[in-house]
């Protein structure tokens, strides 16, 4: 059993992992980060299955559970699905910069 670190308070634990199925712990979060991750896995076309659970309501505590088609690694599909993540996250912050400053012009203006 590995622990890894990852961010502020987050860490993760490999419960399983076979050559096509992989479910991790991931202390220090809920369904914020695990909804986001299962939806974009849910998109690749080479991932037979993404869900995740929240074992007690109380713990910031989640577990991440995806099996792939084929011969893709699990892994690989979550590495992928993290950098579309970050992507999308980019995009999502440069039109809300240019929102906010268009707001704010226009309210100049008024």
């Amino acid at each position: 059993m590995v622990r890894v670190s990852w961010g502020k308070g987050m860490k993760v634990q490999v419960l399983k992992k076979t050559s096509n199925e992989l479910k991790v712990e991931i202390e220090g979060e809920g369904h914020s980060l695990c909804n986001v991750l299962q939806n974009v896995l849910i998109e690749d076309d080479t991932v037979d299955m993404a869900g995740y659970t929240i074992p007690h309501p109380l713990l910031s505590r989640a577990v991440v559970d995806v099996r792939t088609k084929e011969k893709r690694k699990p892994e690989d599909a979550i590495k992928d699905a993290v950098k579309k993540i970050r992507t999308q996250n980019k995009e999502f912050r440069k039109s809300f910069e240019k929102a906010l400053k268009t707001y704010t012009s226009e309210q100049k203006r008024s």
